[in-house]
Order: C-alpha cells, then sequence, then structure tokens
C-alpha cells in the first residue's frame, strides 16, 4: 500500500489528527528518523490530543458561557478578598468529582460571573459537562418548556450536567413557580452533581429570595451545607479599569 492510500484511508476513518501528523512527518521526512514504533506512537498521540481537544471544544460551546474566561486571568491584586488558596484548590475541580456546591457573593462588578465562567471553562478542559445560565433566563426558558411540554426533557438535562451554574440569583424574588422549579433542580443535584452559584446578595438574604418558608429551608439547606464559599467585595472592577 502506498502513502498516498495510507493518507485515504485516515480520511476515510476520520483520523484527523493522526491524518495531520502523519503528513507533516511525510512532507518534512521526519519519519524516516523514527523507529515503526515511534511513528506508530507519534501519530496515536496525536489522534488521542486532536479527539481530546475536540470534546473540550464540544463541552465548551455547549455550556454556553456567558465570559470567554479562565482561572489565569484572575486578577489576585485588585483588593476584593478574593482567596487565593481556595480558587488553587478549586481549579482541580476536585469540587466538581466529591458533588460540592460553590457559592460566590458579592456586590456588583468584582468578578462573580468571570470567576464562576472560569471555573466552569476549567471543569469543561477536564472533560465535565457543564451548563451556565443566567437564574432568571433559565426560568423563562423552563416555563416556556412547561407551555410546550418538554419541561421533563429540559429538567433531566439539566440534571445530567456534571456542573451546573446559576448566575445573577436573587435578583428578584422567587414566584411560586420559579420556586418550585429551583426545588426540583437543587434536588435532584443535592450529593449528586455539582452546582456553582454566583449572587450579588450575601446568602443569609436567600431566605427572603426565595420565600415560602419550608422550601426556602429545603432549597439552603441542600445548597449551603458543606459549600465552598467565595466571598467577594470592594469596588466595581469595570470602574478601576476605566
Amino acid at each position: 500500500m502506498n502513502t498516498q492510500q495510507t493518507l485515504e484511508k485516515m480520511k476515510s476513518l476520520r483520523l484527523q489528527g493522526m491524518l495531520l501528523a502523519y503528513s507533516s512527518s511525510i512532507e518534512s521526512k521526519g519519519h524516516l528518523q523514527l523507529t515503526a514504533d515511534e511513528l506508530l506512537s507519534m501519530v496515536v498521540d496525536a489522534e488521542w490530543q486532536d479527539r481530546s481537544n475536540k470534546k473540550v471544544e464540544r463541552l465548551t460551546q455547549s455550556a454556553a458561557f456567558r465570559y470567554l474566561s479562565h482561572l489565569s486571568e484572575i486578577n489576585y491584586q485588585a483588593a476584593r478578598d478574593l482567596d487565593k488558596e481556595l480558587l488553587t484548590r478549586l481549579s482541580s475541580c476536585q469540587f466538581v468529582q466529591q458533588k460540592e456546591n460553590v457559592l460566590i457573593t458579592g456586590p456588583t462588578g468584582v468578578g462573580k460571573s468571570f470567576i464562576a465562567s472560569a471555573l466552569g471553562h476549567q471543569a469543561c478542559s477536564m472533560g465535565f459537562k457543564v451548563a451556565y445560565y443566567n437564574t432568571a433566563k433559565l426560568f423563562t426558558r423552563l416555563n416556556n418548556a412547561k407551555a410546550d411540554n418538554s419541561l421533563y426533557r429540559e429538567i433531566a438535562r439539566i440534571e445530567k450536567q456534571d456542573l451546573l451554574i446559576l448566575d445573577d440569583f436573587g435578583l428578584q424574588n422567587l414566584d411560586k413557580n420559579q420556586r418550585d422549579l429551583l426545588m426540583e433542580i437543587i434536588e435532584d443535584r443535592h450529593n449528586k452533581k455539582a452546582t456553582i452559584i454566583a449572587s450579588q446578595l450575601p446568602v443569609s438574604t436567600w431566605y427572603e429570595v426565595i420565600g415560602e418558608g419550608t422550601i426556602a429551608d429545603a432549597i439552603l439547606d441542600r445548597l449551603v451545607h458543606g459549600a465552598n464559599r467565595i466571598s467577594l467585595s470592594g469596588e466595581s472592577l469595570r470602574k478601576i479599569k476605566k
């Protein structure tokens, strides 16, 4: 079999990483300096890396992040009480593996959404399924799904995510329907999947935001107990940049 036939078969089998690596090696004549085992190892590694990169890209696109943010871009110099040690520990995504929650609170503009998205991107890079939602928009989406009988499918999709990020939580008090939906989501994920919630309001005020004492108690008990907390303070980073 000649080289061109080999390349055509790689293309037909959709071995894109292997195809590019082998083609490049042929063009540069680098394959002449490799043993058969070394050449095989090189093209297999290239295929594995290509598939891994594509998987991360698919996971990232599916997550629908608000920000394209990465942990390496986080500013630890700004005066906002950011716990670098905690964030470094969270960057391992062990909290996702252990089904723990992360609660990020602080005034507007201090980087809550950025940090939540950065942790989400990190989780995607490690192969976890992530979904990012603005909380109010999620409730609107679920209400629409209820109207067209697709609510079960939407709830099931959320339940399957290794990490759920709810951003801008608590901007408005929840009504009964929203409260029931949140209870269902949190109950489905409790001790099974990880959740990040970012809010301008301190956790101590979430009881009033959720409303209806019994359900608020149940939701907060599942969310807050054992959660990792990031409490930010300081001036808006948007103002500082100006």
